[in-house]
Protein backbone atom coordinates (compact mmCIF):
# COMPACT_ATOMS: atom_id res chain seq x y z
CA UNK A 1 0.00 0.00 0.00
CA UNK A 2 1.20 3.50 -0.86
CA UNK A 3 0.15 7.05 -0.20
CA UNK A 4 -1.30 9.05 -3.09
CA UNK A 5 -0.37 12.72 -3.39
CA UNK A 6 -1.91 15.02 -6.00
CA UNK A 7 -0.54 18.55 -6.21
CA UNK A 8 -1.83 21.41 -8.38
CA UNK A 9 -3.22 18.94 -10.92
CA UNK A 10 -4.58 20.56 -14.07
CA UNK A 11 -6.14 18.82 -17.06
CA UNK A 12 -7.58 20.66 -20.06
CA UNK A 13 -9.52 19.52 -23.10
CA UNK A 14 -9.05 22.38 -25.52
CA UNK A 15 -10.66 25.46 -24.00
CA UNK A 16 -12.32 23.41 -21.24
CA UNK A 17 -10.46 22.97 -17.94
CA UNK A 18 -11.73 19.71 -16.46
CA UNK A 19 -9.42 19.70 -13.42
CA UNK A 20 -8.18 23.06 -12.14
CA UNK A 21 -5.24 22.90 -9.74
CA UNK A 22 -6.59 20.07 -7.59
CA UNK A 23 -4.74 19.06 -4.40
CA UNK A 24 -5.42 15.80 -2.54
CA UNK A 25 -3.59 13.43 -0.23
CA UNK A 26 -4.83 9.87 0.30
CA UNK A 27 -2.95 8.29 3.26
CA UNK A 28 -1.70 4.73 2.79
CA UNK A 29 -4.19 2.06 3.80
CA UNK A 30 -7.23 4.35 3.71
CA UNK A 31 -10.24 4.90 1.47
CA UNK A 32 -10.97 8.39 0.13
CA UNK A 33 -14.22 9.17 -1.64
CA UNK A 34 -14.12 11.91 -4.28
CA UNK A 35 -17.63 13.34 -4.18
CA UNK A 36 -19.14 15.84 -6.56
CA UNK A 37 -21.94 16.56 -9.03
CA UNK A 38 -21.85 15.41 -12.63
CA UNK A 39 -19.32 17.32 -14.69
CA UNK A 40 -17.20 18.48 -11.74
CA UNK A 41 -14.07 16.65 -12.97
CA UNK A 42 -13.94 13.69 -10.60
CA UNK A 43 -13.80 11.01 -13.31
CA UNK A 44 -11.11 12.99 -15.16
CA UNK A 45 -9.14 13.16 -11.91
CA UNK A 46 -9.40 9.37 -11.61
CA UNK A 47 -8.27 8.85 -15.19
CA UNK A 48 -5.26 11.09 -14.62
CA UNK A 49 -4.25 9.06 -11.57
CA UNK A 50 -4.69 5.82 -13.53
CA UNK A 51 -2.48 7.18 -16.31
CA UNK A 52 -5.15 7.19 -18.99
CA UNK A 53 -4.80 10.96 -19.46
CA UNK A 54 -1.72 13.16 -19.86
CA UNK A 55 -1.84 16.00 -17.36
CA UNK A 56 -1.17 19.64 -18.30
CA UNK A 57 0.32 20.75 -14.98
CA UNK A 58 1.00 19.55 -11.45
CA UNK A 59 2.25 16.23 -10.11
CA UNK A 60 0.88 12.83 -9.11
CA UNK A 61 2.94 10.80 -6.66
CA UNK A 62 2.20 7.19 -5.64
CA UNK A 63 4.36 6.22 -2.72
CA UNK A 64 7.86 7.55 -3.36
CA UNK A 65 7.42 7.65 -7.12
CA UNK A 66 6.20 10.57 -9.22
CA UNK A 67 4.09 8.99 -11.96
CA UNK A 68 3.01 12.21 -13.70
CA UNK A 69 4.58 15.62 -13.76
CA UNK A 70 7.10 17.85 -15.44
CA UNK A 71 9.63 15.00 -15.68
CA UNK A 72 7.36 12.69 -17.65
CA UNK A 73 4.42 10.32 -17.68
CA UNK A 74 4.56 6.74 -16.38
CA UNK A 75 2.44 4.37 -18.48
CA UNK A 76 -0.72 3.00 -16.81
CA UNK A 77 0.55 -0.61 -16.65
CA UNK A 78 3.70 0.53 -14.81
CA UNK A 79 1.92 2.45 -12.03
CA UNK A 80 0.73 -0.54 -9.96
CA UNK A 81 -2.75 0.94 -10.07
CA UNK A 82 -5.91 -1.13 -10.59
CA UNK A 83 -9.28 0.33 -11.56
CA UNK A 84 -12.69 -1.19 -10.79
CA UNK A 85 -15.22 0.17 -13.35
CA UNK A 86 -18.93 0.84 -12.90
CA UNK A 87 -19.69 -2.68 -14.08
CA UNK A 88 -17.30 -5.44 -13.03
CA UNK A 89 -16.25 -6.25 -16.62
CA UNK A 90 -15.53 -9.91 -15.80
CA UNK A 91 -14.38 -12.26 -18.53
CA UNK A 92 -17.55 -14.25 -19.30
CA UNK A 93 -15.67 -17.39 -20.40
CA UNK A 94 -13.58 -17.62 -17.22
CA UNK A 95 -14.62 -18.94 -13.81
CA UNK A 96 -14.57 -16.78 -10.70
CA UNK A 97 -11.18 -18.20 -9.71
CA UNK A 98 -9.76 -17.64 -13.21
CA UNK A 99 -11.08 -14.06 -13.29
CA UNK A 100 -9.47 -13.23 -9.95
CA UNK A 101 -6.21 -14.97 -10.90
CA UNK A 102 -5.99 -13.20 -14.26
CA UNK A 103 -2.78 -11.21 -14.44
CA UNK A 104 -1.15 -12.86 -11.42
CA UNK A 105 2.23 -14.54 -11.80
CA UNK A 106 2.43 -18.32 -11.70
CA UNK A 107 3.70 -18.52 -8.12
CA UNK A 108 0.88 -16.34 -6.79
CA UNK A 109 -1.70 -18.40 -8.69
CA UNK A 110 -0.42 -21.56 -7.01
CA UNK A 111 -0.71 -19.95 -3.58
CA UNK A 112 -3.76 -19.07 -1.50
CA UNK A 113 -4.10 -15.43 -2.59
CA UNK A 114 -7.16 -16.00 -4.81
CA UNK A 115 -9.06 -17.84 -2.08
CA UNK A 116 -7.92 -15.24 0.45
CA UNK A 117 -9.38 -12.29 -1.45
CA UNK A 118 -12.57 -14.19 -2.29
CA UNK A 119 -13.02 -14.81 1.42
CA UNK A 120 -12.48 -11.10 2.09
CA UNK A 121 -15.35 -10.16 -0.26
CA UNK A 122 -17.64 -12.89 1.09
CA UNK A 123 -17.42 -15.29 -1.86
CA UNK A 124 -15.53 -18.25 -0.42
CA UNK A 125 -16.74 -21.38 -2.22
CA UNK A 126 -17.66 -19.55 -5.42
CA UNK A 127 -14.36 -20.33 -7.18
CA UNK A 128 -15.83 -22.59 -9.89
CA UNK A 129 -18.88 -20.52 -10.74
CA UNK A 130 -19.15 -18.64 -14.02
CA UNK A 131 -20.04 -14.92 -14.18
CA UNK A 132 -23.51 -15.60 -15.59
CA UNK A 133 -24.27 -17.66 -12.47
CA UNK A 134 -23.66 -14.65 -10.21
CA UNK A 135 -25.89 -11.75 -9.21
CA UNK A 136 -24.84 -8.20 -10.06
CA UNK A 137 -23.59 -7.65 -6.53
CA UNK A 138 -21.56 -10.86 -6.58
CA UNK A 139 -20.00 -9.91 -9.91
CA UNK A 140 -18.93 -6.58 -8.46
CA UNK A 141 -17.38 -8.33 -5.44
CA UNK A 142 -15.42 -10.56 -7.81
CA UNK A 143 -14.17 -7.44 -9.60
CA UNK A 144 -12.97 -6.03 -6.27
CA UNK A 145 -11.30 -9.35 -5.38
CA UNK A 146 -9.53 -9.30 -8.76
CA UNK A 147 -8.31 -5.77 -8.01
CA UNK A 148 -7.04 -6.76 -4.56
CA UNK A 149 -5.31 -9.97 -5.69
CA UNK A 150 -2.01 -8.52 -7.02
CA UNK A 151 -1.68 -6.20 -3.98
CA UNK A 152 -1.52 -2.99 -6.07
CA UNK A 153 -0.19 0.28 -4.73
CA UNK A 154 -3.58 1.89 -5.36
CA UNK A 155 -7.14 0.78 -6.18
CA UNK A 156 -9.47 3.17 -8.04
CA UNK A 157 -13.23 2.55 -7.89
CA UNK A 158 -15.27 4.40 -10.50
CA UNK A 159 -18.86 4.50 -9.17
CA UNK A 160 -18.76 0.70 -8.76
CA UNK A 161 -22.20 0.41 -7.13
CA UNK A 162 -24.25 2.65 -9.43
CA UNK A 163 -25.61 -0.26 -11.49
CA UNK A 164 -26.91 -2.13 -8.40
CA UNK A 165 -30.43 -1.79 -7.07
CA UNK A 166 -30.90 0.16 -3.84
CA UNK A 167 -31.62 -2.91 -1.68
CA UNK A 168 -28.35 -4.57 -2.73
CA UNK A 169 -26.13 -1.50 -2.88
CA UNK A 170 -25.74 -1.01 0.87
CA UNK A 171 -24.72 -4.60 1.61
CA UNK A 172 -22.21 -4.75 -1.26
CA UNK A 173 -20.50 -1.50 -0.37
CA UNK A 174 -20.26 -2.57 3.30
CA UNK A 175 -18.53 -5.80 2.25
CA UNK A 176 -16.23 -3.98 -0.16
CA UNK A 177 -15.26 -1.43 2.46
CA UNK A 178 -14.49 -4.21 4.96
CA UNK A 179 -12.42 -6.10 2.37
CA UNK A 180 -10.36 -3.02 1.46
CA UNK A 181 -9.62 -2.29 5.11
CA UNK A 182 -8.85 -5.92 5.96
CA UNK A 183 -6.33 -6.07 3.12
CA UNK A 184 -4.79 -2.70 4.02
CA UNK A 185 -5.49 -1.32 0.55
CA UNK A 186 -5.17 2.34 -0.44
CA UNK A 187 -8.25 3.22 -2.47
CA UNK A 188 -10.04 6.12 -4.14
CA UNK A 189 -13.79 5.91 -4.73
CA UNK A 190 -15.44 8.28 -7.20
CA UNK A 191 -19.13 8.84 -6.51
CA UNK A 192 -21.93 11.40 -6.76
CA UNK A 193 -23.86 9.70 -3.92
CA UNK A 194 -23.49 11.59 -0.64
CA UNK A 195 -24.70 8.70 1.54
CA UNK A 196 -22.25 6.34 -0.12
CA UNK A 197 -19.30 8.67 0.43
CA UNK A 198 -20.14 9.47 4.05
CA UNK A 199 -20.78 5.85 5.04
CA UNK A 200 -17.81 4.23 3.28
CA UNK A 201 -14.86 6.59 3.31
CA UNK A 202 -12.19 7.43 5.85
CA UNK A 203 -11.90 10.77 4.06
CA UNK A 204 -14.29 12.58 1.72
CA UNK A 205 -12.96 15.05 -0.85
CA UNK A 206 -15.68 17.31 -2.24
CA UNK A 207 -15.02 18.43 -5.80
CA UNK A 208 -16.60 21.36 -7.62
CA UNK A 209 -15.72 22.94 -10.98
CA UNK A 210 -12.48 20.98 -11.24
CA UNK A 211 -11.12 21.81 -7.76
CA UNK A 212 -11.13 20.06 -4.40
CA UNK A 213 -13.23 22.32 -2.16
CA UNK A 214 -12.64 20.40 1.07
CA UNK A 215 -11.13 17.08 2.14
CA UNK A 216 -11.95 15.84 5.64
CA UNK A 217 -13.36 12.93 7.61
CA UNK A 218 -17.08 12.36 7.02
CA UNK A 219 -17.94 13.68 10.50
CA UNK A 220 -15.81 16.82 10.12
CA UNK A 221 -17.17 17.46 6.62
CA UNK A 222 -20.78 17.22 7.79
CA UNK A 223 -20.30 19.26 10.96
CA UNK A 224 -17.91 21.91 9.60
CA UNK A 225 -18.34 22.28 5.84
CA UNK A 226 -16.05 24.82 4.20
CA UNK A 227 -18.90 26.86 2.67
CA UNK A 228 -22.65 26.82 2.21
CA UNK A 229 -22.44 24.98 -1.14
CA UNK A 230 -20.57 22.12 0.52
CA UNK A 231 -23.00 22.17 3.44
CA UNK A 232 -25.98 21.68 1.17
CA UNK A 233 -24.25 19.10 -1.02
CA UNK A 234 -23.30 16.69 1.79
CA UNK A 235 -26.64 16.79 3.60
CA UNK A 236 -29.92 18.57 4.09
CA UNK A 237 -29.37 22.11 5.31
CA UNK A 238 -31.38 25.16 6.30
CA UNK A 239 -29.62 28.29 5.05
CA UNK A 240 -30.45 31.48 6.90
CA UNK A 241 -29.53 35.11 6.36
CA UNK A 242 -29.10 36.91 9.64
CA UNK A 243 -27.42 39.76 11.46
CA UNK A 244 -24.25 38.86 13.34
CA UNK A 245 -24.00 40.33 16.83
CA UNK A 246 -20.70 39.19 18.32
CA UNK A 247 -20.95 35.48 19.09
CA UNK A 248 -24.63 35.29 18.10
CA UNK A 249 -26.66 35.76 14.95
CA UNK A 250 -30.23 37.07 14.70
CA UNK A 251 -32.20 34.93 12.23
CA UNK A 252 -35.80 34.16 11.28
CA UNK A 253 -35.48 31.16 13.65
CA UNK A 254 -34.46 33.37 16.56
CA UNK A 255 -31.15 34.49 18.03
CA UNK A 256 -28.70 31.59 17.69
CA UNK A 257 -25.17 31.08 19.01
CA UNK A 258 -22.45 30.82 16.35
CA UNK A 259 -20.28 27.71 16.24
CA UNK A 260 -17.34 29.92 15.20
CA UNK A 261 -17.17 33.68 15.62
CA UNK A 262 -17.11 35.50 12.31
CA UNK A 263 -14.39 38.10 11.72
CA UNK A 264 -16.87 40.98 11.31
CA UNK A 265 -18.80 41.23 14.60
CA UNK A 266 -21.78 43.24 13.26
CA UNK A 267 -22.70 42.27 9.72
CA UNK A 268 -25.19 40.39 7.58
CA UNK A 269 -24.08 36.82 6.92
CA UNK A 270 -25.26 33.48 5.59
CA UNK A 271 -25.47 30.80 8.27
CA UNK A 272 -26.71 27.22 8.43
CA UNK A 273 -28.40 24.79 10.77
CA UNK A 274 -29.12 21.15 10.02
CA UNK A 275 -32.77 19.99 9.99
CA UNK A 276 -32.08 17.64 12.92
CA UNK A 277 -31.27 20.71 15.05
CA UNK A 278 -34.82 22.02 14.68
CA UNK A 279 -37.39 20.63 17.10
CA UNK A 280 -41.14 20.82 16.46
CA UNK A 281 -43.63 21.42 19.25
CA UNK A 282 -47.42 21.59 18.94
CA UNK A 283 -47.56 24.71 21.14
CA UNK A 284 -45.63 26.73 23.70
CA UNK A 285 -42.54 28.86 23.18
CA UNK A 286 -40.80 29.03 19.82
CA UNK A 287 -41.05 30.44 16.31
CA UNK A 288 -44.52 29.91 14.79
CA UNK A 289 -44.64 27.88 11.58
CA UNK A 290 -47.07 25.92 9.41
CA UNK A 291 -46.39 22.37 8.23
CA UNK A 292 -46.34 22.29 4.41
CA UNK A 293 -45.36 18.66 3.76
CA UNK A 294 -44.02 15.54 5.51
CA UNK A 295 -41.65 13.20 3.64
CA UNK A 296 -41.50 9.91 5.54
CA UNK A 297 -38.33 7.81 5.12
CA UNK A 298 -38.93 5.04 7.67
CA UNK A 299 -36.06 5.77 10.04
CA UNK A 300 -37.00 9.45 10.08
CA UNK A 301 -39.13 12.07 8.36
CA UNK A 302 -38.25 15.43 6.82
CA UNK A 303 -40.88 18.02 7.64
CA UNK A 304 -41.15 21.03 5.33
CA UNK A 305 -42.51 24.13 7.05
CA UNK A 306 -43.21 27.78 6.35
CA UNK A 307 -42.64 30.57 8.81
CA UNK A 308 -45.23 33.29 9.38
CA UNK A 309 -43.64 35.48 6.68
CA UNK A 310 -43.68 32.60 4.17
CA UNK A 311 -40.02 31.57 4.31
CA UNK A 312 -39.40 27.79 4.01
CA UNK A 313 -37.40 25.71 6.52
CA UNK A 314 -37.11 21.97 7.20
CA UNK A 315 -36.93 19.85 10.36
CA UNK A 316 -35.98 16.22 10.80
CA UNK A 317 -38.11 14.04 13.07
CA UNK A 318 -36.80 10.64 14.18
CA UNK A 319 -38.82 7.44 13.86
CA UNK A 320 -41.11 6.81 16.81
CA UNK A 321 -42.02 10.45 17.32
CA UNK A 322 -45.51 11.74 16.62
CA UNK A 323 -45.49 13.20 13.13
CA UNK A 324 -47.34 16.40 12.28
CA UNK A 325 -49.51 16.62 9.19
CA UNK A 326 -49.77 19.26 6.49
CA UNK A 327 -51.61 22.31 7.76
CA UNK A 328 -50.63 21.92 11.43
CA UNK A 329 -49.62 25.08 13.26
CA UNK A 330 -46.49 24.37 15.30
CA UNK A 331 -43.63 26.03 17.16
CA UNK A 332 -39.96 25.65 16.26
CA UNK A 333 -36.85 25.79 18.42
CA UNK A 334 -33.21 25.32 17.36
CA UNK A 335 -30.84 23.16 19.38
CA UNK A 336 -27.14 23.94 19.26
CA UNK A 337 -25.20 26.51 17.26
CA UNK A 338 -25.43 27.84 13.72
CA UNK A 339 -22.46 27.64 11.38
CA UNK A 340 -21.55 30.76 9.43
CA UNK A 341 -19.13 31.71 6.66
CA UNK A 342 -17.33 34.98 6.11
CA UNK A 343 -17.10 36.43 2.62
CA UNK A 344 -20.21 34.74 1.16
CA UNK A 345 -23.06 36.68 -0.41
CA UNK A 346 -25.73 36.37 2.32
CA UNK A 347 -28.54 36.97 -0.16
CA UNK A 348 -27.14 34.62 -2.84
CA UNK A 349 -29.45 32.16 -4.62
CA UNK A 350 -30.32 28.73 -3.30
CA UNK A 351 -27.85 26.03 -4.23
CA UNK A 352 -28.87 23.58 -6.99
CA UNK A 353 -30.73 20.43 -6.14
CA UNK A 354 -28.51 17.50 -5.21
CA UNK A 355 -28.27 14.01 -6.64
CA UNK A 356 -27.78 10.74 -4.82
CA UNK A 357 -29.46 8.66 -2.19
CA UNK A 358 -31.44 10.20 0.62
CA UNK A 359 -31.08 13.86 -0.37
CA UNK A 360 -33.61 16.62 -0.79
CA UNK A 361 -33.84 20.17 -1.98
CA UNK A 362 -32.01 22.85 -0.04
CA UNK A 363 -34.14 25.20 2.04
CA UNK A 364 -33.06 28.82 2.35
CA UNK A 365 -34.56 31.76 4.18
CA UNK A 366 -33.64 35.36 4.85
CA UNK A 367 -34.11 37.74 7.74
Amino acid sequence: MSQLEIRSLTKRYGAVTAVAGADLTVPAGTLTAVLGPSGCGKTTLLRCVAGFELIDAGTIRIGERIVAGADGHVAPHRRQVVIVPQEGALFPHLSVMQNVAYGLDRATRRGDRVREVLTLVGLAGYEKRMPHQLSGGQQQRVAVARALAPRPSLILLDEPFSALDAALRGAVRDDVRAALHADGATAVLVTHDQAEALSMADQVAVMRSGSIVQAATPVELYRNPADSWTATFVGDAVLLTGTVRGTEVETPLGVLPLAHQLPVPRSTARVMVRPEQISIRPDGDGIPATVARVDFHGHDALVSLRLADGHPVAARVLAGATLPVAGDEVRLRVRGAALGWAGEDPTGPDRPEKTGTGTSRVRSTTA
